[in-house]
């Protein structure tokens, strides 16, 4: 077995070598004359003069081998239904979909903005865009209804794909009047509105611009529509990175590059096996579901599930907190991934439903989207008996840059550790004001890459290269490199450990602390369930910390003497593991920390609230009363 360090090395030091053969993994139209072309840096295009089609590579081959064989397994416990599409099935609809947005005017290359909830006409819709060449570009459902003007207006789609309504734990949210206010606002106006119907809130239409997809799929039932076969360097979609403030930033994808980064990374990250089943619990409104639930999984020959609901909600609506262990069960689920978060909320479940399902089907959970702290990897580590897997990555990059490729090697993860850098990432740590790199274990620098950027990575910013430049790769000096904006260390084993951004550094009396720090520290004590740290002005040292803690006994949030002696044993935990001057000024206990609904911490919002600002755009909060128990708690201080 090739070794990981040989296979990497490879990577960088013979990148045409090493992603040609990795080109392999999917068919091309036409075959590519160029492998890398990095002439004018940062600026890079793979496999120049080939043609390949995402949509050809995720449906259409494997109808030779596995026609009948699930491929799109659409669950939402919020409707309390299921229903699985084999390949030959996803086809006809994906067809039909594509017949029905050609119907509307859609052509290779127009916009086409999706504005759903995860449901199966959402992933249609994506694998419908990229059968004819138009670029798509997911919103994610719910967004308010400002946010979703200014990515109308940046987008400028010629058709937008939406539907009367999600659910989030049996609560209705209604899009289409969302979408009309959006549209009020938007200078930019499409064509036409595709709509699905779920009868979950009334919908008025707009007559001429709006149009149901049933109306169209009746019309367009056996439709035959070829792949449109693009060039690999075209443009599949674009994304907007969550938390953009201002002008919206849309990341750029090419199509050649990002169909061979997944199939690569299915195989040797994930290890994903043909006729298996992969479990994404995000959405189709990040990158991550884009990469793992839509493309990836499908590109790789495997049955993807979707998800609508909680993870602690049953198929009938009620309290269950083994939801998705059943269906991992149910469909034999081999690679599962989730974020932190959601694991911190089946932490709080009965520890029995573990146990109780059969889940011997799963290899690895995989885990992203913050970082994972110690005492919840080794909660779950123990309850699965599987690998845990961390990883760390980005909208840009549109797969993981650190992680461990079990496919390529088995290597163990190291707690708190998203693992060593992936193939054809040139990772390094540099010292953020003079840009020298740092090479010793336990050195703290930015976490920056080198180019050229290897394929899926973003080609730039949409109709943005002089900033995707400025923003990116310009913040060291003297250094023409990417930044992640994250602080990171190495230790003496090549694991790289994340510190917390590089904005939301602390400066406490001339110490420069990672949040990121503080909350490790925290975490680790016996009671604390969750943390987070933030940054708060202060007159005398620039900045003090904050701590906000979720205990695993919710009742000892009410208690005033439990919680000042918990106060007093955290911040002693703290000033032996970081020194006195980490010390958060309060720890002050709540029983939920806001986030978004994908389960990130909202730690930007709870630092405006810290310091009196405006919070701004919280649509994708999962609780707002959250917050106000920020609020609450900060007004006591």
């Amino acid at each position: 077995m090739t070794s990981y360090a040989d296979f990497y090395r490879q990577s960088i030091d013979q990148p045409d070598a090493f992603w040609a053969s990795q080109a392999k993994l999917i068919d091309w139209h036409r075959p590519f004359d160029r492998v890398c072309n990095y002439d004018n840096p940062p600026f890079v295009s793979w496999f120049e003069g080939g043609q390949t089609s995402l949509c050809h590579n995720a449906v259409d081959r494997h109808l030779a081998d596995r026609a009948d064989q699930a491929a799109l397994i659409a669950i939402s416990s919020e409707t309390g239904t299921e229903k699985t599409y084999t390949f030959k099935e996803l086809l006809v609809e994906v067809q039909r979909m594509a017949a029905s947005l050609k119907a509307l005017g859609v052509a290779k290359g127009d916009r086409v903005l999706i504005y759903m909830p995860m449901i199966a006409e959402a992933a249609f819709a994506m694998l419908a865009c990229a059968r004819i060449g138009a670029i798509h570009c997911v919103v994610f459902g719910g967004f308010a209804s400002g946010s979703l003007a200014s990515r109308i207006d940046d987008a400028t789609p010629k058709v937008i794909v939406s539907a009367d309504a999600g659910s989030r734990g049996g609560k209705v949210v209604a899009y289409k009047p969302l979408l009309d206010e959006a549209l009020r606002l938007s200078s930019h106006q499409p064509e036409a509105v595709l709509l699905a119907d779920r009868k979950l809130a009334p919908m008025a239409l707009v007559a001429g611009r709006d149009h149901l997809w049933t109306d169209l799929h009746e019309q367009h039932c056996d439709a035959q529509v070829p792949c449109e076969w693009l060039d690999s360097t075209a443009i599949s979609y674009t994304i907007y990175t969550s938390g953009t403030t201002g002008k919206p930033k849309g990341v750029q994808r090419d199509t050649g590059g990002y169909a061979v980064a997944l199939a690569a990374s299915m195989k040797h990250i994930f290890d994903g096996r043909a006729g298996e089943t992969y479990f994404s619990t995000s959405d189709i409104g990040w990158v991550v579901g884009h990469s793992y639930i839509v493309y990836g999984p499908l590109i790789a020959g495997m049955a993807t599930i979707m998800y609508e609901g909680l993870p602690t909600q049953g198929m009938d609506g009620r309290p269950n907190g083994g939801i998705w262990w059943s269906l991992v069960e149910k469909y034999r689920v081999t690679a599962m991934f989730s974020a932190p978060t959601a694991v911190r909320v089946l932490k709080k479940q009965d520890p029995a439903l573990l146990k109780k399902y059969d889940l011997s089907s799963l290899r690895a959970l995989f885990l992203a989207g913050e970082p994972l702290d110690e005492p919840t990897a080794r909660w779950i580590s123990e309850g699965l008996n599987v690998p845990i897997i961390d990883n760390y990555w980005q909208t840009e990059s549109g797969w993981p840059i650190l992680t461990i490729a079990n496919g390529v090697e088995k290597k163990p993860s190291k707690f708190g550790s998203p693992g060593v850098p992936m193939y054809g990432y040139n990772v390094k740590l540099l010292h953020e004001s003079t840009g020298e790199e740092l090479t010793r274990p336990g050195e703290k620098g930015v976490v920056v890459l080198e180019g050229p950027t290897p394929p899926g990575f973003m080609q730039t910013i949409w109709k943005g290269d002089d900033r995707f430049v400025e923003t990116y790769w310009k913040t060291v000096p003297g250094r023409m490199v990417y930044s992640t904006f994250d602080w990171g260390i190495r230790d003496a084993d090549g694991y790289y450990f994340i510190l917390g951004r590089t904005d939301d550094v602390i400066n406490v009396a001339g110490h420069r602390l990672g949040t990121r720090e503080i909350e490790e520290s925290i975490s680790g004590h016996p009671q604390v369930a969750e943390v987070a740290v933030v940054g708060m002005a202060d007159a005398l040292k620039g900045q003090v910390a904050m701590a906000f803690v979720v205990l695993k006994d919710a009742a000892l949030t009410q208690d005033s003497a439990a919680s000042l002696r918990l106060e007093g044993e955290i911040m002693k935990r703290v000033d032996t593991d970081l020194g006195a001057v980490a010390r958060p000024a309060r720890v002050r206990f709540v029983t939920a920390l806001p986030k978004t609904r994908s389960g990130k911490l909202l730690r930007r919002a709870i630092q405006a609230v810290c310091e009196g600002r405006d919070a701004g755009d919280l649509t994708t909060m999962d609780d707002p009363a959250a917050l106000q128990q920020i609020r609450d708690r900060v007004a006591t201080v």
